[in-house]
């Protein structure tokens, strides 16, 4: 397995890295084998950047010495594949394409997908949506895309979130395995079962369905976003989540994604989860 850290755990990062290079070179010195970079609405990798440009951030970050671990977006967020407007729906649907034809431009094979969310807790002025309306909305989205994806060659990983929606590993094993297509997998997040469930039987269930695996970690006790804390320092149980990545075959990349920064020197928090990662996967 290889060593990840997403852009969004530098500061700045959400809300899109005007220039991947440092960010790239700091993770390197602290020992990361890759960055996961993300389609922004600002910054020098977005929705409106030509395949030349995207190319060039690639080249800025692999002349580093690190590989690209993967990509993501917040704009998913903004616009949800299951939103009860049909008009952000297809906006969503534009969002999902550009960062499947961004992740060929720059060389890599997966892209993190919000599938729709039931409510969004940080954005409480998104509407509430039916369970059945966003499974239904869900599939169709994701099957409308899945023909790009698959002639791009990359694959949509559906992350866990905290959406209220796929909420036990079997319904995102059916979710997936609907559409048929190895394009079709699971941006697995550690963390982010925490709260109900164990890391090391979602893995088990999903198995090779797995495209990346993000690594965060959190004291259930806590109960809400205030849970998520340094890797190494809550609940989930390590070695476990490690035997099942070894038991399903799982050799990519475990990406830390560290949200929020710390308050003061956040390079340290770059460095310190470096450590803890090699640690987990044993390098």
């Amino acid at each position: 397995m290889k060593s990840g850290i997403s852009s969004w755990s530098f500061p700045g990062g959400l809300q899109g890295l005007s220039d991947y290079a440092p960010a790239a070179r700091q993770a390197k010195a602290a020992g990361f084998d890759g960055i996961e970079i993300a389609l922004s609405a600002e910054g020098c990798l977005t929705s409106k950047s030509n395949p030349a440009q995207m190319a060039k951030v690639a080249a800025s970050i692999r002349s580093e010495g690190i590989e690209i671990a993967g990509m993501a977006t917040v704009m998913m967020w903004d616009y949800p594949l299951s939103h009860v407007d049909k008009n952000i729906r297809e906006q969503g649907l534009d969002v999902l394409r550009r960062m499947i034809d961004a992740a060929a431009a720059v060389g890599t094979d997966a892209v993190l997908v919000i599938p729709g969310a039931v409510d969004i807790f940080f954005n409480p002025a998104m509407p509430v949506v039916d369970y059945q309306d966003c499974m239904s909305r869900a599939r169709d989205g994701i099957a409308a895309v899945l023909p790009a994806a698959e002639k791009a060659g990359v694959r949509m990983g559906i992350e866990n979130v905290w959406n209220r929606f796929l909420l036990s590993p079997l319904e995102l094993v059916r979710f997936i395995d609907q559409f048929e297509s190895r394009f079709v997998g699971s941006y697995f997040d550690v963390g982010n079962v925490m709260l109900t469930g164990y890391p090391e039987q979602w893995i088990r269930a999903l198995g090779k369905r797995i495209a990346r695996v993000h690594f965060k970690d959190f004291k259930r006790a806590a109960g809400t976003v205030a849970g998520f804390v340094d890797i190494l320092s809550g609940d989930v149980n390590w070695p476990e989540v490690v035997a099942a990545l070894k038991e399903v075959g799982y050799d990519g990349f475990c990406t830390a994604e560290m949200i929020p920064h710390y308050t003061h020197h956040p390079e340290v928090m770059i460095e310190n989860t470096a450590r803890a990662v090699r640690a987990i996967i044993g390098k």
